[in-house]
């Protein structure tokens, strides 16, 4: 997986804020063109929560996340390459970025052994023991066809010691290299595999030490990564703690490589990550926050199940172009929560990810306008940035 100068290029950049980082872009993926910076909505089990294909699609969303470790439990894999992949299974005709699944097995701590091979794991479903190695981590997003395919990572938790630390930045890179290798093999197989385009991100590790931070990057960077992801951030560390070392880690990624953080969904986090210089960002905690009532408006989040908000006549937000702020009031959809209809989580979703989808178009016309600033300044009067807050404990929901 070198950068070999007769590959398309992966990563663009088609403009830069002025006085700086932020900049906007183009990835060329099999499925198509993807503008950054971009949120991808999070579609673990190959279907975003709450929300059809088309309505994702109709919102202007052209990449979402699967998650590895849920497919290959359910329906597994079999079953997903009988289909050709994920792309046909699912009738999702866009880009899709698998997560390796790391996160997931490394929240199981009382169920799951680490070794140098991989992590042997207990299905939160029945019971049943499996394995995980860097190697078959690969194979089995090659099998989904994953547009972009992360490498098997430890997600370390905030505030383990240094010695905790170091460990896992190093098996981290040390499995990082055997999926690349992998990678490669598959590019040159006979198989089927052979015809498998999706790239392989790694993931920069190292917890909240500025010096393991430099490690990991310096490591993957060796491996002549396409892309390269950012994790172990907004795991429950105070917010100025993120912003610190997130401005020390993306400073030392390449300018020319797409930087993706993951596990951030949130305005406050969101321009916080494109003011320095990131492309990409995922998280739950959008739709798992519209399933609950809790939306986002020009002037911060409220929560629909509010007595305040029985006889609103007022969309969720007046300036939102979404199918439920043309149609419904505050008041329906406040009933629709109270009644326990499932209608009322279905368009709080839909509310949800559109308003974060225009956001992120927002912020690619300010940013080629220079007038980012201004709205990041804005976003931050509605969504004053909390001092903990911890954007991937969302995940939790999806593995008890």
């Amino acid at each position: 997986m070198s950068n070999d100068s007769t590959r398309t290029p992966l990563f663009s950049i088609t403009s830069r804020e002025a006085h700086g980082a932020a900049r906007t872009g183009v990835l060329k993926l099999p499925h198509g063109p993807v503008a950054t910076p971009v949120f991808m909505p999070v579609g673990t089990g190959a279907t975003v929560k709450a929300v059809t294909q088309d309505e994702v699609a109709d919102m202007g969303f052209r990449m979402i996340l699967a998650n590895t470790y849920h497919l290959y439990l359910r329906p597994g894999v079999d079953v997903v390459s009988q289909f050709g992949g994920l792309h046909r299974f699912s009738n999702w005709p866009h880009n899709i970025l698998t997560d390796s699944g790391g996160f997931q097995v490394f929240s199981l701590a009382a169920h799951r052994k680490i070794s140098e091979e991989g992590v042997q794991f207990r299905s939160h479903i029945d019971g049943s023991t499996h394995d995980f190695t860097p190697e078959s981590v690969v194979d089995l997003q090659a099998a989904y066809g994953s547009d972009i395919q992360m490498a098997l990572d430890i997600c370390t938790p905030y505030g383990i010691d240094h010695a905790a630390a170091l460990s896992a930045c190093d098996r981290t890179a040390r499995w990082a290299q055997r999926a690349r290798t992998h990678r490669e093999e598959l590019t040159h197989a006979k198989e089927s595999f052979a015809s498998y385009r999706g790239e392989l991100f790694p993931i920069v590790q190292g917890n909240f030490f500025q010096d393991l931070r430099r490690r990991s990057v310096e490591q993957l960077l060796e491996l002549e990564p396409r892309g390269i992801a950012i994790g172990g951030l907004s795991v429950g560390e105070p917010y100025p703690i993120f912003a610190d070392m997130l401005a020390y880690t993306a400073e030392m990624i390449p300018a020319e490589l797409p930087r993706y953080v993951m596990g951030i969904g949130t305005p406050e986090y969101i321009v916080a990550a494109v003011e320095q210089g990131i492309d990409m960002f995922d998280c739950v905690f959008p739709t798992r926050a519209g399933r609950n009532g809790s939306v986002f408006t020009a002037h911060g989040r409220i929560a629909l199940k509010n007595a305040r908000y029985r006889y609103d006549e007022e969309p969720i937000d007046l300036n939102c172009d979404c199918f439920t702020c043309r149609r419904y009031s505050r008041a329906y959809l406040r009933h629709l929560f109270i009644a326990k209809e499932m209608l009322g989580p279905m368009l709080a979703t839909r509310h949800n990810l559109r308003f974060l989808g225009k956001l992120l178009e927002d912020i690619r016309t300010a940013i080629r306008s220079d007038a980012f600033p201004a709205l990041a300044s804005a976003v931050r009067e509605a969504y004053p940035p909390q001092l903990n807050v911890n954007n991937n404990a969302e995940d939790t929901e999806i593995i008890m």
